[in-house]
């Protein structure tokens, strides 16, 4: 079971859902995920019972957790407890209950595939081309994927390297690479192409992969010749690489006349391809 098969099995479960466009993040409801799994006619006190269990065995889960309003059953919003992705996973975890085994088996294949990576990244890469290729995509598109998977890699390493933090820094940098050579900022160029929690690399062109593939490494080039001792001076540099394939990107469309970046998305170009066939 893959994770967005698992996530369905709990939306056509009616589980309560909330998509939060800033941290760009599913939330859903515990209590709802409580009553599938368990069964339980009163799934609240089933759930307050495990937050305390959890708490008393030093989990941090409970603590972590947040909450919304949601529209409960008598149509008024109430407040109630919600959980992302992750969290979700962990918590099933927690409860003994034969519904919640595919999603524990399914967890323990990640968990076990992630370690093989670790240990032979060539793993990662075959898996990778194994996904994409049953998702529908195209032998070219795919190696220029994993081209740019590695190309990103590269510019992260020398990140690291030059003292930026992992998370908020590194998203600042890759938006400014990518506003740079593609003229939109991240959520936007992603609200472009209709995306939500999808990967943007996963529904670029050949073309726009080749151009963000440029950006990066020409921003890793630069990187290691000037040596940027602070984070402004690494938000220059992005800016320089990104511009770079931008100039790339205008003369491209010059001469083409057609836009290279689009509202189109893996969907649309998948669709093509076997109306194609």
């Amino acid at each position: 079971m893959k994770k967005d098969q698992a996530i369905k099995l709990f939306e056509e479960q009616k589980v309560r859902t909330h998509w939060d466009e800033i941290q760009e993040e599913w939330f859903f409801s515990i209590i709802d995920v409580v009553a599938i799994l368990t069964e339980s006619p009163r799934p609240r006190k089933y759930w307050s019972a495990l937050k305390s269990k959890l708490k008393k065995e030093g989990s941090e889960l409970s603590q972590d957790l947040g909450q919304l309003k949601m529209q409960a059953e008598d149509g008024k919003m109430r407040i109630t407890d919600v959980a992302n992705t992750e969290q979700l996973f962990r918590l099933i975890q927690s409860i003994p209950s034969p519904k919640a085994e595919p999603f524990k088996l399914w967890i323990a294949k990640v968990a076990k595939e992630r370690i093989d990576e670790i240990e032979n990244p060539e793993f990662g890469f075959d898996r990778l081309m194994e996904t994409y290729l049953n998702k529908g995509y195209s032998k070219n598109w795919i190696n220029q994927r994993l081209k740019s998977i590695e190309v990103r890699k590269e510019l992260t390493d020398e990140w690291e390297h030059r003292g930026v933090e992992k998370g908020q820094e590194y998203a600042i940098l890759t938006n400014e690479i990518t506003k740079a050579w593609s003229g939109l900022d991240v959520k936007n160029y992603k609200n472009l192409k209709g995306l939500k929690k999808e990967n943007l690399r996963d529904n670029m062109s050949n073309l726009e992969l080749v151009l963000n593939m440029l950006a990066e490494a020409t921003t890793t080039e630069i990187s290691k010749e000037k040596k940027p001792k602070t984070f402004n001076e690494n938000k220059t540099i992005a800016n320089q690489g990104g511009t770079i394939a931008g100039n790339t990107r205008k003369e491209i469309e010059e001469k083409t006349g057609k836009k290279v970046v689009n509202k189109l998305s893996a969907k649309d170009y998948l669709e093509n391809k076997k109306s194609l066939e």
